[in-house]
């Protein structure tokens, strides 16, 4: 693993960027594809959310390969949105997923002791009502460090599907390295996410003020948090790289000898 400068996170988010103008209609439909999937198998009762959980290291590797494909001159098929469905490699994935249900379940059960079960009526109340919530705040506080908590264990496990997937790294390998390769890297990914919400939130700002609350400002926004979404996709695609070293190519690929490390 490559020591790189902290500034290096604004090139990772700039080069991500660069991918994505490449093939943004792929990248966005593979997002809906994701989504769609990811909330049809969330109804199932009972098991429906867990198993979401658990196939997160497989939805993901379908953006990693389709980074790679772009970055190797392939165009960017329907069927990469299987990456990570095929054997041998969905039942590796599938233990890094348990990594990510048991990190959600801790996460799950620090929310419910940290935060008045008020507070979730206040909110509800809210969204239904229009009435401003009068919320704690001790309870505000604890929903930001959660939710900065989450961040960081999802940032922590990021690597993990790529190197099972491409390093045939045994899946708690992959998550150890993935956990240490960003441990180490932070700088860097401080940095990245610094500049992604940075721009983002201005982002989101200038649209707020030209359209206001209107219900078109509501669906412009909603647009850009999945252009944003692809965006770390792809800076994380490039962080992997810069890290790792870049995954091989794919049958047919068209690569560039330039861009070999």
């Amino acid at each position: 693993m490559n020591k790189l400068p902290a500034s290096t996170g604004w090139t990772w988010l700039k080069n991500g960027a660069l991918l994505f103008r490449q093939q943004p209609a792929a990248l966005t439909t593979l997002l809906f594809a994701n989504i769609l999937v990811s909330i049809l198998i969330s109804a199932v009762p009972v098991l429906g959310a867990m198993v979401a959980v658990v196939l997160i290291p497989s939805f993901s590797m379908a953006f990693m390969m389709a980074c790679s494909m772009i970055e190797n001159g392939q165009r960017v098929t329907p069927a990469v949105a299987l990456t990570g469905f095929r054997k041998p490699v969905l039942r590796e994935l599938c233990k890094v997923g348990i990594v990510y249900l048991g990190v959600s379940l801790i996460l799950t059960l620090i929310t419910r002791f940290a935060v008045q079960p008020d507070f979730w009526e206040q909110v509800q109340a809210q969204s239904t009502s229009g009435t401003p919530a009068v919320l704690a705040g001790q309870d505000v506080l604890a929903m930001f460090l959660i939710f900065a908590l989450d961040a960081v264990a999802l940032i922590s496990l990021c690597f993990a599907a790529p190197l099972t997937y491409w390093q045939k790294m045994p899946p708690f390998k992959a998550v150890f390295y993935s956990f240490f390769a960003v441990k180490r890297s932070a700088g860097i990914f401080i940095v990245m996410l610094l500049a992604w919400f940075g721009i983002f939130f201005t982002v989101c700002m200038v649209i707020a003020v030209i359209l206001g609350g209107s219900s078109i400002a509501r669906v412009v926004i909603m647009w850009v948090i999945f252009l944003f979404i692809l965006l770390l996709q792809c800076a994380l695609y490039v962080g992997y790289r810069e890290i790792f070293g870049k995954p091989p190519a794919e049958p047919g690929s068209k690569v560039s000898l330039d861009k070999q490390r």
